[in-house]
């Protein structure tokens, strides 16, 4: 069975750090774009941050300067750095595994992060 499995959330503080990761089973991990996306309540799910299978990387403009998506092909894992966290941040993050070239869209279960003094 496939899995994407993320991790890492939790409670910050605002301008707190927080790391989360995705790790991949059962893909080849190296052919995937990854993507992170998040989801406040009551609100619509809202793509973050993505990296190419090339490693290129784009970000929403609400966390330019602040996140940093990046992968580790040999650990078949990607991870999102988020910085300067703010209450906004707050939201379930999901990770996204996606390839064109065999028509295959991985979703995971999502982390919980939560930016609160």
């Amino acid at each position: 069975q496939v899995l994407l499995v993320e991790s890492g959330g939790g409670l910050a503080q605002p301008g707190g750090s927080l790391r989360l990761s995705c790790a991949a089973s059962r893909i080849v991990f190296s052919i995937y774009d990854i993507s992170w996306y998040r989801q406040a309540p009551g609100k619509q799910r809202e793509l973050v941050a993505t990296i190419t299978t090339g490693g290129n990387t784009n970000y929403t403009d609400s966390v330019t300067g602040r996140f940093t998506i990046s992968r580790d092909n040999t650990k078949n894992t990607a991870y999102l750095q988020m910085n300067h966290l703010k209450p906004e941040d707050t939201a379930d993050y999901f990770c996204d595994a996606k390839c064109d070239q065999v028509n295959h869209d991985i979703w995971g279960q999502g982390t919980q992060v939560t930016v609160s003094s």
